[in-house]
């Protein structure tokens, strides 16, 4: 199932989505895979929580979470690095290597570096991830529901306990923070009982030893690395940078709390080049659909229920955590946005270039939004803090005293009344032209791909590159 694998890329790349999420990252790595040749897909955001979804032309489709999007790649699977920013969830990572093998990929296991310092999510997180959003009743924040979140949470509350990748391979540290987890989700359903939020069904009761006897067999399948890892494979080779999320969702320039714990701007990527001696050298690809989506609760202004009946999907529908996928207008004012608040990208790949015919003439362009008084609404990011692990920081998120812990809660204050105003919204529409470089050329930017189905077949690629 491989070919000769094509030339050496140029250069580093960096894919972010400009939106929500499901903007078609997958697809572009893939894209970017079977174009050029890299050493490596890396990793720098998010957790098991990303679906990127990718269909090979021979038909064969997998949902990436963990593994990069190279892994189909048609001169052979492209190896996956999972940096220090992302959060491992090893028993995720097993299902999905299970599925890769099943599509004839070999050893998949054996594609995989992982940095020892990067955290892990378990059961445990999982669970009181779920105990937590189920206390939300009618106000959930949209989680998927895999304990990313509250992995990092606890890392923040409590970093000398918080699991990481390279505890994996130490049964008794590992088994110590283990019974801590343990504690902790004990306490999260007290309180949730306390406050009346108590479910109907509590979820199962995690194993430690089985959970220990899991772990000490991913760190034996996978090859556990240090810091200098990273630096040694960006100066063997390029790489792409797998965004995961969209930078709509980031933790510090989302619409709040309808956010993720997690950077998913171009931050990541980009803090991990400069301290490998790299600051800057890496081509930034923003990613955008032709219509705005958004899977689960928040703020999306442009929604019109009636696309969703036309432009339906395959790979996305009703989440049992997250709740709906909701459709709305081409969201320019939103993508606007986002482009502001990563800092701008280098090109822009365009998907779902066949949704306009699709919606019958339906879709429009969201140009502008108005407040319930009618007046302009204008929205524009604040800023963030430079990106940093969590278990590195001070107990409550503090890097350098209460100071940094008060302008973290006034920078998601701030946030929380940016989503109360969209919230109300209204969008002001006009028509959508048809071609994709009139979306480029609405957002500045050159165009790198355009995808009119779901395979890299399907791609057009005016850059070339």
């Amino acid at each position: 199932m491989t070919g000769t694998p094509p030339r050496w890329s140029d250069g580093n790349a960096v894919v972010v989505d400009l939106g929500f999420g499901d903007a078609g990252k997958g697809v572009t790595v893939d894209l970017l895979c079977a174009r050029r040749r890299f050493g490596a897909v890396v990793r720098a955001n998010g957790g098991a929580q990303a679906a990127h979804n990718v269909v090979a032309p021979d038909g064969r489709h997998h949902t990436f979470a963990q593994f990069g999007a190279g892994t189909l790649a048609p001169g052979g699977p492209v190896p996956t690095h999972l940096s220090r920013l992302v959060v491992v969830d090893p028993f995720a990572l097993a299902a999905e290597a299970r599925h890769l093998a099943e599509l004839g990929v070999p050893d998949p296991f054996s594609l995989v570096t992982v940095d020892r310092r990067a955290l892990v999510s378990t059961p445990w997180h999982q669970e009181a991830n779920r105990v937590r959003e189920r206390a939300r009743g009618a106000g959930r924040h949209g989680s998927c529901g895999m304990g990313v979140g509250e992995a990092m949470a606890y890392a923040l509350a409590r970093p000398e306990d918080a699991p990481t990748a390279g505890d994996c391979d130490r049964p008794e540290r590992l088994r110590r923070k283990l019974r801590r987890l343990a504690d902790h989700l004990d306490a999260v359903r007290r309180e949730a009982a306390r406050s009346g939020g108590a479910p109907r069904e509590a979820g199962p009761v995690p194993d430690v030893e089985e959970c220990v006897s899991a772990y000490l067999a991913f760190a034996r399948r996978v090859r556990l690395v240090d810091e200098e890892y990273l630096p040694g494979l960006l100066a063997r080779s390029p790489v792409v940078f797998e965004g995961a999320q969209g930078v709509l969702l980031d933790e510090w320039h989302g619409f709040h709390p309808y956010t993720t714990w997690s950077t998913t701007t171009t931050a990541n990527p980009l803090a991990l080049l400069a301290e490998a001696g790299r600051p800057g050298d890496a081509r930034r690809i923003g990613v955008v659909r032709t219509f705005t989506t958004r899977h689960g609760a928040g703020p999306l202004v442009a929604e019109d229920p009636a696309l969703g009946e036309r432009l339906v999907e395959r790979h996305n529908g009703t989440h049992p955590w997250q709740g709906p996928f909701r459709v709305g207008h081409l969201d320019l004012v939103a993508h606007r946005y986002a482009l502001a608040a990563t800092g701008g990208v280098d090109s822009l790949v365009v998907t779902h270039a066949d949704a306009p015919a699709r919606a019958g003439g339906r879709l429009r362009w969201c140009t502008a939004y108005t407040g319930p008084d009618g007046a302009p609404l204008e929205i524009a990011p604040g800023d963030a803090p430079a990106p940093d692990h969590p278990a590195l920081r001070e107990p409550g998120g503090r890097r350098g005293g209460p100071a940094d812990a008060t302008r973290a809660a006034e920078r998601l204050a701030r946030q929380e009344r940016l989503t109360r105003a969209l919230e109300s919204a209204d969008p002001v529409l006009s028509a959508a032209p048809a071609a994709p470089e009139a979306l480029a050329e609405a957002l500045g930017l050159p165009l790198e791909a355009v995808f009119s189905g779901p395979t890299r077949a399907d791609a057009l690629v005016p850059s070339g590159v």
